[in-house]
């Protein structure tokens, strides 16, 4: 072994850029992280700097190969993982951006994806993507972009200007502007890309006004993706393995086999149920969407998403002021007063999957004058786990529906790191709920793609021999408590979906 078979790999998320070297036997060697600073220019509206996503990613890399005492030249490959749906656009001249990054929770194009529902787009736009009409995807980002920035449709028709979801922004740049491109787990959250035959859809294109000049080519989620410029690291790197953060969360968690379920937590939560090479199409408004794509062949997973979890804490910390850390948070739940059963329903920027809600606002109930700052700490990592619980049977129903058998649940993530919150989960699931040793699963999946495609990895089911698993947490509450918490939760949630 060398060390020129070294692994350096990218997790740029929504609140934070991360770099990782791993080794040869993918051990992790050195990392940095720096956080990436959020904007929220008006209600329901989250951008970041698209200077600032660049900036931090490239400025971890350069750090976790410093503290691997590592050059360029010791990097047999660089893989990314990224937040999903964040939407640039930029000048294919300059590579300046027209308009800061439009990030996935941001709500600013829902009256857009209500028009388009309105109309009967619903059915085609699902049919061929997977997915559902909401402004969380890309395609109505790229839409309000082009229609609200003077002069962008025009220039988007001309050829001058490119979009991208993040790794196709960090791409551009670690290339110097050479390439324009994406892996097709990112492609498929764009409302734009047929997953069935693998492609950029014309219809969708014309439905949201978008030209196909302004699309990245798509790739295999292990594939050449191009070298990065020498002045980077002082070497060209091959950057030679992207996907999107949940999907590599998932290719980190080995579940690459039907019926392998993983919860991400992070600012949101993202649950996965791969489907292998069939595609699911859900009874219960969960999305279908592109697992991975490895020569050329696509494999598939049923999904849910959660857009408040560990933001949810971060709300406690940042706007109530009520802990000064987030690791405060489990122990203070543990010590609430089993009696109070506050629900907080986190719907700060409505409701995704199964109820596709983007009206409904959050909500405390069960307040009383006793009520203190551990009642509300449980309630807020309770939230968490009652969400996952309402996406897991929606899943389970799918796939029992396709003849699937239940699987066990592998948790990653920086939530799932409390004993608290994993414990609850498995009471509310009434299933195993298993957490991992490795813990850096999405930057992990990056790494094993890029080492794939290197040449210095096993395939899927060698890989799959190595994960190991820390904890499983097993039901230990009453049955009869675990009914009665979930009725406590979807009555709440009734009241807020159902209010006028």
């Amino acid at each position: 072994m060398t060390a020129s078979r070294h692994i350096l790999a990218i997790d740029q998320g929504t609140t934070s850029s991360r770099s990782l070297v791993f080794a040869p036997d993918l051990t992790v060697v050195a990392s940095a992280s720096e956080e990436l600073p959020q904007h929220y220019p008006a209600a329901g509206q989250v951008e970041q700097e698209a200077g600032d996503i660049w900036r931090t990613a490239l400025a971890t890399a350069r750090a976790a190969l410093k503290a691997a005492g590592l050059h360029g030249r010791d990097i047999a490959a660089l893989g990314i993982a990224n937040q999903r749906e964040t939407t640039l656009i930029w000048d294919r001249r300059t590579g300046v951006p027209i308009h800061r990054a439009i990030v996935w929770q941001d709500r600013r194009a829902a009256p857009l994806c209500s028009r388009l529902e309105a109309g009967g787009h619903g059915p085609m736009v699902r049919a061929r993507t997977g997915l559902v009409l909401d402004a969380y995807f890309s395609a109505p980002k790229i839409a309000w972009l082009l229609e609200n920035v003077p002069g962008a449709r025009r220039r988007a028709h001309d050829g001058d200007l490119a979009f991208g979801t993040v790794d196709s922004w960090l791409v551009w740049q670690l290339t110097g502007g050479r390439v324009h491109v994406t892996d097709a787990t990112n492609a498929a959250r764009t409302l734009l890309f047929d997953i069935h035959r693998g492609d950029w859809d014309d219809d969708l294109l014309a439905l949201f006004g978008i030209p196909r000049a302004l699309m990245p080519a798509v790739k295999d989620s292990a594939a050449e993706f191009g070298l990065t410029d020498p002045a980077l690291f002082g070497a060209p790197v091959p950057i030679r393995g992207i996907a999107g953060d949940q999907q590599a969360a998932m290719v980190g968690q080995a579940c690459f086999g039907p019926g392998m379920v993983k919860a991400t937590y992070g600012t949101g939560c993202f649950a996965l149920l791969h489907t292998g090479g069939h595609v699911v199409r859900s009874q219960h408004r969960l999305l279908s969407t592109v697992a991975l794509q490895l020569g050329g062949q696509r494999t598939y997973a049923l999904e849910g998403a959660i857009f408040v979890a560990g933001a949810a804490v971060q709300w406690l910390r940042d706007g109530l002021g009520l802990i000064a850390s987030a690791a405060e948070t489990g122990a203070l739940a543990a010590a609430a007063d089993p009696a109070q059963e506050v629900i907080l329903v986190p719907a700060f920027v409505g409701l995704p999957a199964p109820h596709w809600n983007p009206d409904v606002r959050g909500a405390l109930f069960g307040l009383t004058r006793g009520t203190g700052r551990a009642e509300i700490a449980r309630a807020a990592l309770e939230s968490v786990c009652f969400q996952t619980a309402d996406l897991m049977e929606a899943m389970r129903a799918d796939w029992a529906h396709e003849g699937g058998a239940e699987t066990i649940l592998r948790v990653d993530g920086g939530m799932s790191a409390s004993d608290f919150t994993m414990q609850r989960l498995a009471d509310f699931l009434d299933a195993p709920v298993d957490r991992p040793t490795q813990m850096e699963t999405t930057v992990l999946g990056a790494a094993y793609l890029a080492g794939l495609q290197a040449g210095l990895l096993p395939d899927p089911a060698g890989f799959a021999q190595a994960w190991r698993r820390e904890r499983r947490f097993v039901p230990e509450m009453a049955a009869g408590e675990r009914h009665r918490r979930l009725a406590g939760w979807r009555a709440a949630v009734g009241r807020l979906v159902h209010t006028p």
